[in-house]
């Protein structure tokens, strides 16, 4: 939002300083971004006269001219074709920085003859585009400074330009008296009060305006006239002097003074050439595929829905966001017809972003503006059309109602001190909030129709603190609220987290951080890729979708060191992984990887590649660490991106997997670009039950004295069956008795047959109660031929 410094004084009777206004505007929260003084740009330039003029002898269009300045009189070269004996001007000395040409005036010699200055234009003071010669000015004594000049004859070309940055809540302050309104709630001067007297009109409204039912909801009131007779001509100076200090170009009278109004009371409005129109005005919803070329010379095609301004003739605006150049006004322009209208903000905003069109009307209507002042906009809007152009008023037309927006709040001046921490008196909350135009009755404070953004109590205390300004904060110690120690603040999700960081970082890997975003092909080797996880706008092709596993991102991080000569990692990460679209359809992942050898080559140790039993060992030492059971079932059927006969996963029971680990698939690693063996884990801290009972103290050690019984049991059975099939069933026989289950011999051939081997068991028994005997022997060895008879069809061997 730009404003100048003299606009601003329309609305604000004040004397502070520039530097004053720039500071309270930040701190009432309208941050500056930008100030463009020009009395600062143009400090150096003073007044000359030129005393002689002649042709130079080596140019012809170049003048030799003799210039009286503070400085006695200098000879300067000057192209300009106005450049002549007897005429004031300004001079820019050796030394002075000139910003139109972004050039440090020097000496020099130009065809031969020395220059000791310059004689400058409009445009290279970037005071306007003009630069068909210098600035001859018509009064002024020499070595005056231009800027005092100025001051004093255009004062509005060195008048201070303020950009301030909008949040998206503020939007009255899209208005500069909005901004004024700020300025003086805090102190900076007084408000001014300007009224609005209603014009009458002289004859009916020819043009009538309808609003279809089914678009009542997006433009509840639309409201215009007919001004007959206008000359649209060029708008008065001052009016294009500020359009032009905020960085708009004038166009014409009707145009420049829509465009004022939208930036001086944040009131868009639009005019319709009544000569172009044909019928009235009726505002709908476009069936769809209806065309219009609007005033940036584009074509836009409507989609069903959204809400347009219609003739007989068909759509000639875009309803809230850009006429149409079939019915703009031009400098034949003879009769008009206002419209000022409120739309619903959330509907011009999916329009606006749905044909891609910026406009300063849509940026106003979608952060929302005040309904109430749609009919006064209309006036003051006539009023200045009558006086800058001329013409004979109608009747206003009316088309819906204003929307009644009126909510009040109650104000509780206590609620200052306990949200914000500020003490400020009753008394001075309830003139803040009048000075912002809140109406006060009793403790209820009625919100103005400007200000959308109050939805609460809690906004008044804002306000109220806001004006006050949050500078005069203090910090204070805040008394404990509770005795003891205090609850944990971190959830028992986020302390297994930390506790998977610190056990990996003690087992000597390094933790990664990758993006949650991989390439296409990447996600398909393992188990993405698909639409439900595509990116709608990615950044880059190599981060389309979702991951759906931590494993990629840190085989890319592999690759990436590999690359550079690092050829043995080890690397984990924690994070979520996305198996769908939807939110909740994404789980956390514990990812640890082992890449190439245990360490580097070394006549005095051992180095060898890295295998499954590495990163078993690991996965079960951050399982550990994280509170999973001790007792875990080690099974096959992992997903595809495993090698198929080199991994595990991590069980408690046939359904409940809380980890896999083992060797990548040789495939995944070509894709990824991996050299030497890959082995990896991933665990799930979420299906990890929660212990029953919380506590920081550990269960008591239980130890047993009576003796241990190990038996060893030689099964034959199928060559395809797994002996972890074996060692679960047995361990199954008797879960309270059987402390462990190992395999130690394999035996394949003899007179076994084929298809068939030997598998050796030995099964440990550790009673608790009572010292075995051989009949508890036989009876729990029974129980665990029939088990492995059961699960994998085998035989003792004989």
């Amino acid at each position: 939002m730009k404003f100048t410094l003299s606009w601003l004084k329309d609305h604000l009777d004040t004397e502070a300083s520039l530097d004053e206004i720039l500071y309270a505007l930040t701190d009432l929260g309208l941050e500056v971004e930008e100030v463009t003084n020009p009395a600062a740009r143009l400090a150096d330039f003073t007044l000359g006269k030129v005393v002689h003029a002649e042709q130079h002898p080596d140019a012809d269009r170049l003048r030799v001219c003799k210039v009286a300045t503070d400085e006695g009189e200098l000879q300067i070269i000057c192209g300009a074709p106005n450049a002549r004996e007897g005429i004031t001007v300004v001079v820019a000395k050796p030394g002075v920085y000139v910003p139109g040409i972004d050039t440090t005036i020097a000496i020099g010699k130009i065809r031969g003859i020395e220059s000791f200055g310059m004689m400058a234009s409009e445009r290279e003071m970037e005071l306007s585009e003009e630069h068909d010669g210098i600035i001859e000015l018509p009064s002024g004594e020499v070595g005056d400074r231009f800027i005092d000049w100025l001051a004093e004859n255009d004062p509005a070309k060195v008048d201070p330009v303020i950009e301030i940055a909008i949040t998206p809540n503020r939007p009255d302050a899209l208005g500069v008296e909005g901004i004024a309104r700020d300025l003086a709630a805090r102190g900076l001067g007084t408000l001014k009060q300007h009224d609005i007297v209603p014009v009458p009109g002289d004859f009916a409204c020819p043009v009538s305006v309808t609003i279809d039912d089914d678009t009542l909801d997006g433009c509840p009131v639309f409201a215009g006239r007919v001004i007959r007779g206008v000359k649209n001509g060029h708008s008065p100076q001052w009016l294009q002097d500020r359009l032009r200090a905020i960085g708009l170009r004038p166009i014409s009278a009707l145009v420049d003074i829509t465009n004022y109004f939208t930036y001086d009371r944040n009131r868009p409005l639009h005019v319709f050439d009544v000569g172009k129109m044909n019928g009235g005005l009726r505002v709908h919803r476009a069936a769809g595929d209806e065309t219009l070329t609007a005033l940036d010379d584009k074509d836009y095609t409507f989609a069903p829905g959204m809400m347009v301004i219609s003739d007989d003739n068909g759509p000639e605006s875009i309803a809230g966001v850009m006429g149409g150049v079939a019915t703009g006004v031009t400098e034949e322009t003879v009769d008009v017809f206002v419209e000022s209208a409120f739309w619903d903000h959330v509907q011009i905003a999916l329009t606006g972003r749905a044909l891609k069109i910026n406009s300063d009307a849509r940026y106003r209507f979608e952060r929302g503006i005040d309904p109430e002042f749609t009919l006064n906009g209309l006036e003051l809007a006539t009023q200045m059309i009558l006086d800058l152009c001329g013409g004979e008023p109608s009747e206003v037309v009316v088309a819906g109602a204003v929307p009644d927006h009126s909510r009040a709040y109650r104000l509780d001046a206590a609620r200052v001190q306990s949200l914000v921490g500020m003490d400020i008196p009753e008394t001075v909350q309830r003139d803040t909030l009048t000075k912002l135009g809140f109406r006060l009755e009793g403790d209820m404070a009625h919100v103005p129709s400007w200000r959308p953004d109050v939805q609460g109590e809690a906004d008044l205390v804002e306000e109220v603190a806001r004006i006050a300004s949050l500078t005069g904060l203090q910090g204070r110690p805040l008394p404990r609220l509770t005795v003891g120690i205090p609850k944990p603040v971190m959830t028992p999700a986020q302390r297994r987290g930390q506790a998977a960081r610190r056990t990996c970082a003690s087992l000597g890997y390094n933790e990664c951080v990758t993006y949650s975003f991989i390439d296409q092909a990447s996600a398909a080797l393992f188990g993405g890729g698909d639409t439900a996880t595509m990116l709608e706008n990615p950044i880059s092709s190599e981060m389309s979708h979702m991951r759906p596993a931590l494993l990629p991102g840190l085989l890319q991080a592999a690759a990436r060191n590999q690359a550079r000569g690092f050829m043995d990692l080890s690397l984990f990460e924690v994070g979520p992984a996305f198996h769908g679209s939807e939110p909740g359809e994404q789980h956390t992942l514990i990812t640890g990887l082992l890449v190439g050898r245990t360490g580097p080559k070394d006549v005095h140790g051992a180095s060898r590649p890295v295998d499954l039993y590495d990163v078993k060992a690991d996965a079960e030492a951050v399982l550990a660490a994280i509170g999973a059971p001790g007792k875990a079932q080690i099974r096959r059927g992992a997903r595809e991106w495993w090698h198929p006969g080199r991994h595990g996963q991590i069980c408690l029971g046939p359904k409940k997997v809380l980890g896999v680990f083992g060797e990548l698939h040789p495939k995944v690693l070509a894709a990824m670009d991996i050299k030497g063996p890959a082995m990896g884990f991933a665990i799930w801290p979420d299906e990890v039950p929660m212990p029953r009972k919380s506590g920081a103290t550990r269960a008591a050690l239980e130890l047993r004295d009576l003796q241990a019984v190990e038996r060893d049991f030689a099964f034959v059975v199928d060559a395809d069956v797994d002996a972890l099939n074996l060692v679960n069933a047995a361990a199954g026989a008797d879960k309270a008795l059987i402390e462990g289950v190992r395999v130690f011999d394999e035996f394949v051939g003899g007179n076994l047959g084929a298809g068939k081997k030997s598998l050796a068991v030995t099964v440990r028994l550790q009673p608790s109660e009572t010292t075995l005997k051989e009949a508890d022997i036989e009876a729990v060895s029974a129980k665990i031929v029939e088990k492995v008879a059961k699960a994998t069809g085998g035989v003792l061997r004989g």
